[in-house]
């Protein structure tokens, strides 16, 4: 059997972690063909070390300048790239069979797209490029004949409610289930909410996140930015999709047909779940993780959404129903707003007022090209900057 070559955009994160993980567990079917990272030079030089790419990317160029010295030093051979060029090739490149898209925001946009325009499977962890750039990428990938398979928990799940290991859908749907857990402060009093710190809202219960993306579950934006991403993924409307907080993260979404059946995928809280289905679709393979335990589970809790607690929901089902620029704007302004309250420099609750701004001052206009959702981005970014310097007074 000849072994497909992948890409990891993102490597040194908890996705890429969890997807070397799973090759490894494969080492028969699949060949790291690169691996990539924004600055992190150690935990590249430490990945290329083990799994020997034919190329290593580091998005900042002077990463890539020490990591293909460190690497020589040691006497090892993979060509070492920088910046977007360099991810650009390594996601798009003739000898690529798939990659994994798990860039963190808006910088997986770019990579992702280039997969998509060379026909490439795409396993998407970057819910970013699909809430930026939805009616272009979906057309690139029907245009180009790419495979997109979602990898986010949420949507792998609703992938396999609906495709049954098909590339058709079925039939008769009438809602999509989203589920969040509502993440470590969903309980806490209101009141106490301004004063949470970086580390109480990257507590994840469930969870091994990256700090953005545990932030994001905290005020849970993650299930905002989901439902644009499902939105698209599987051509529905967004009034057809429901947000349901279930705390044990176990059933990780469902799909509701027109005869009242409800299908819904479950599992132990492991990223490498989904992954495994992405890696082997349509097939399975083992992915490593434990079997459910229904016994030891218990229970499964449904509660509502707390609206009043986690308004970023509201901004982002507006978003969903609004032209492309609205949906730039709010992620733009999110992952501003989320690094600097990790920065410390504005506190919890002035997250939501930095997005409120941001979109208030957003025309809601269709975007058609990439270089028309950077400009929206880049726009959005230089407002939500502006905000925070006043949050922050």
């Amino acid at each position: 059997m000849t072994r497909q070559k992948i890409s990891i955009l993102g490597a040194t994160g908890s996705v890429g972690l969890s997807t070397l993980d799973v090759l490894a567990r494969h080492s028969e079917r699949f060949e790291v063909f690169a691996l990539t990272a924004n600055n992190n030079v150690d935990g590249l030089l430490s990945l290329c070390k083990q799994y020997q790419p034919t190329f290593a990317v580091m998005r900042d160029e002077q990463a890539a300048i020490q990591l293909q010295a460190e690497l020589r030093a040691d006497g090892f051979k993979s060509e070492v790239l920088s910046g977007s060029d360099g991810l650009n090739h390594v996601a798009s490149c003739d000898q690529v069979d798939m990659i994994m898209a798990a860039i963190v925001g808006a910088a997986g946009l770019e990579s992702s797209l280039a997969a998509a325009q060379a026909g490439k499977r795409v396993l998407l962890a970057n819910k970013e490029s699909l809430v930026m750039s939805g009616a272009l990428f979906m057309r690139t990938v029907k245009e180009y004949g790419a495979e997109l398979l979602p990898i986010d928990s949420e949507h792998n799940a609703i992938f396999q409610c609906l495709a049954n290991g098909s590339t058709e859908y079925a039939k008769g749907v009438t809602k999509i289930l989203l589920t969040g857990s509502g993440g470590p402060l969903r309980t806490l009093p209101l009141d106490e909410l301004q004063s949470v710190t970086p580390d109480q809202a990257c507590a994840h219960p469930n969870w091994d996140m990256g700090r953005k993306i545990s932030v994001d579950s905290a005020t849970m934006m993650n299930k905002g930015l989901e439902l644009i991403e499902a939105r698209w993924l599987f051509d529905i409307h967004p009034d057809q999709i429901e947000i349901v907080v279930h705390p044990q993260s176990t059933i990780h979404s469902m799909v509701q047909y027109v005869d009242g059946s409800v299908i819904a995928q479950m599992g132990n809280p492991d990223m490498r779940i989904p992954i495994a289905h992405g890696l082997g679709w349509p097939e399975r393979l083992s992915s490593g993780v434990a079997d459910l335990d229904f016994v030891a589970q218990g229970q499964f809790d449904f509660v509502p959404l707390d609206r009043e607690r986690f308004p970023l929901v509201a901004y982002a089902e507006h978003a969903a129903r609004s032209a492309g620029s609205v949906a730039i704007a709010l992620n733009a302004a999110n992952e501003i707003a989320v690094e600097h309250f990790l920065h410390e420099l504005i506190g919890f609750n002035d997250i939501p007022l930095v997005i409120e701004s941001v979109l208030n001052r957003t025309e809601a206009l269709e975007t058609h090209t990439i270089d028309e959702i950077i400009a929206v981005d880049e726009q959005s970014r230089v407002y939500a900057l502006e905000q925070t310097r006043q949050s922050s007074l």
